[in-house]
């Protein structure tokens, strides 16, 4: 069975892929983003990829009686990796120009995770939040999508062929099923883990399978709709369906859950109910709408990078650079889809050839960035700054007064979370005087080298032992209960926001604990970093104070979706916490300093120097403060 290109297919492309890079750039018009929806286009994009697989799947089942995975898996091949390892290629010297070891080692690794169809497990691991600010400077962060659908071309052929042989009567039912579980576990996924809901296939799976059903429904009935009245009136209102998110759907809401129904309704009713002489079938199948769609994956594997790295380069990143790097991005996808995508998919270079370059290519890729991750991010003197070297093993050799059982007459201060605990703890040893009043501990123990994380903490307060190996809860118990307060200090916000936490929070509240939630919106350290290596000097006094203002402006917003939405969790549920902006920045000056006394006072995006828990020490007196007041 033939399938027939269908011109406004690319037209939707065209509308995906402008939505998801004009988010990505975020444009400002009058102090307002107005393409805050934008996300959405990838939504679109995974509708139109389960539409067109399961047509070209079950038309060679139905046309043949089987399915031919190798001509399957050699289609994607050469549509998916010659563009993806360019841009890989070309991003790397970019990378050894801008990029801090640490944040060269987290982009190599994203790059092998994108290499293995799995970045999106990769990002979800690493506690990225996409949307948050600092998503913005990872430039392979955008290939979480491209995984999903990967594992859906591996699972979702293998799964189509059984069902069609066996219960092929049953399929469509199966369809419907797998779309309504799907659905299902993104809108409880959306509320209770909604990173993870993000990043997979499984919460991700029905919007894919919206497209598979039309695919199925067309080929069985021989046609799509064939009502009139419909046809002209149902492809409008997908595209006001669509347009409608692209412009009032933001970060905040639940995604995906039931509200991004509207979006692929949207998308279903144009590829249904399209025709030839309908106005928005005419308007996504001009030249300009299928032009862009046709380079809408070069163009969506370009504008990630060219961004992040724009960024990294320029923190400003004013309109007139956004609109020049769009030009550039327009420019080298037309290159990439004539020189590139469109040699590498005509059949008459041979499969083999094509394989030989991909694989030397992807090769010469996987060795290079296993060597950065073996070098820890390249800690050459001749590419970074002496003033980033001085500092670059500091943490590794931060050494804190770690006394486990030593309860005396002082109030106990028991200090749960990441390695910003550790930080925490040294800028409270670094105050005298609140250690004559406070013993201040970590949920560590003395034969564990990293401290107690977060989920191993819930556990023991649910009292399963079996759910963490790592961790002497023996010891977490004497901690715990010799403790006269408690403080949270996460990396990331999102950990209040885990279904945890409130069982947590009434967990301490029954046990009559006293605790606080120390909030992290002071992210943006690493600018000075980053200077340090796009400039290779120190910034003059000038430049450090327009960076600290900077910085002051970065505090403000870093990660702000996953700061208002647990500060609404925790306003509701009267838990007292504190940002730690308010502590490590000056409002009256709108400046968050960088550099005292000749040293730094981060080590990194976040972390404290030594110097700087000396620095902030007179700090840790708000904290307690606000934890006993």
């Amino acid at each position: 069975m033939k399938i027939f290109y269908r011109p406004e297919i690319d037209g939707l492309r065209a509308i995906a892929v402008f939505a998801v890079v004009l988010y990505h750039a975020q444009i400002t018009v009058l102090g307002h983003q107005p393409f805050k929806g934008g996300f959405i286009g990838v939504d679109i994009f995974f509708v139109i990829s389960g539409y067109l697989i399961t047509s070209i799947i079950l038309k060679e089942l139905i046309a043949t009686g089987s399915f031919s995975f190798k001509y399957f898996y050699e289609r994607r091949v050469r549509r998916i990796l010659p563009a993806l390892l360019l841009i890989m290629l070309v991003s790397l010297p970019f990378a050894w120009m801008y990029l801090i070891p640490s944040h060269f080692e987290n982009f190599s690794w994203s790059i092998l995770y994108s290499l293995g169809f799995s970045s999106n497990f990769y990002f979800y691991n690493s506690g990225q939040e996409y949307g948050a600010i600092d998503g913005l400077l990872k430039p392979f962060l955008h290939t979480w999508s491209l995984s999903v659908e990967e594992q859906f071309y591996i699972l979702f052929p293998i799964a189509l062929l059984f069902t069609f042989k066996y219960f092929r009567k049953y399929l469509i039912h199966i369809l419907i099923l797998g779309f309504i579980i799907s659905l299902g576990l993104a809108e409880w996924g959306s509320r209770n883990y909604p990173r993870f809901n993000f990043y997979v296939l499984p919460t991700r799976g029905w919007e894919l399978l919206a497209g598979s059903m039309l695919a199925y429904l067309e080929i069985t009935l021989g046609h799509r709709s064939k009502h009139k009245i419909l046809n002209l009136i149902l492809p409008s209102a997908g595209f006001i369906l669509i347009g409608y998110s692209i412009f009032f759907f933001n970060d905040e809401m639940f995604h995906p859950s039931f509200y991004t129904l509207s979006p692929i309704i949207g998308v279903c009713l144009i590829i249904w109910f399209s025709q030839k002489d309908e106005i928005i079938t005419k308007l996504l199948s001009t030249k300009l709408f299928v032009g862009v769609g046709l380079i809408s994956y070069s163009l969506y594997l370009w504008h990630y990078p060219i961004f992040a790295f724009a960024r990294i380069k320029d923190f400003t990143f004013s309109n007139n650079s956004k609109f020049e790097c769009i030009v550039l991005i327009l420019v080298l996808s037309i290159l990439s889809y004539l020189f590139l995508e469109k040699p590498f998919r005509n059949k008459l270079i041979s499969f083999s050839k094509i394989s030989l370059i991909l694989i030397s290519s992807a090769f010469l890729i996987i060795l290079f960035n296993i060597s950065i991750i073996y070098y820890e991010g390249v800690k050459l003197k001749s590419r970074i700054h002496p003033f980033l070297w001085k500092y670059d093993n500091e943490r590794k050799n931060l050494k804190l007064s770690f006394n486990y059982k030593n309860f005396d007459h002082r109030k106990n201060v028991f200090i749960v979370g990441n390695s910003y605990s550790d930080d925490l703890l040294n800028l409270f040893n670094n105050n005298k005087n609140l250690n004559k009043e406070y013993y201040f501990y970590v949920a560590k123990s003395e034969n564990d080298e990293e401290r107690m994380q977060f989920e191993c903490f819930y556990f023991f307060l649910k009292e399963n032992n079996q759910k963490c190996q790592r961790g002497n809860f023996t010891l977490l118990k004497e901690q715990y209960d010799k403790s006269d307060y408690i403080i949270f200090h996460f990396r990331r916000n999102w950990y209040y926001l885990t279904s945890w936490f409130p069982e947590i929070t009434q967990f301490l509240m029954d046990d009559k604990k006293r605790f606080i939630v120390l909030l992290d919106d002071v992210s943006g350290a690493g600018i000075l970093d980053t200077y340090l290596m796009t400039n290779n000097k120190l910034p003059l006094n000038n430049e450090l104070i327009e960076l600290e203002k900077l910085f002051y402006n970065l505090a403000q917003i870093w990660d702000k979706q996953s700061f208002d939405k647990a500060k609404k969790i925790l306003d509701e549920n009267d838990i007292k916490y504190l940002a730690r902006s308010k502590l490590y920045c000056d409002y009256d000056k709108k400046r968050c300093p960088l550099i005292i006394n000749g040293d730094k006072i981060y080590s990194d995006e976040g972390h404290l120097t030594n110097n700087g828990a000396k620095y902030f020490s007179n700090q840790g007196k708000k904290i307690i403060n606000r934890l006993i007041n």
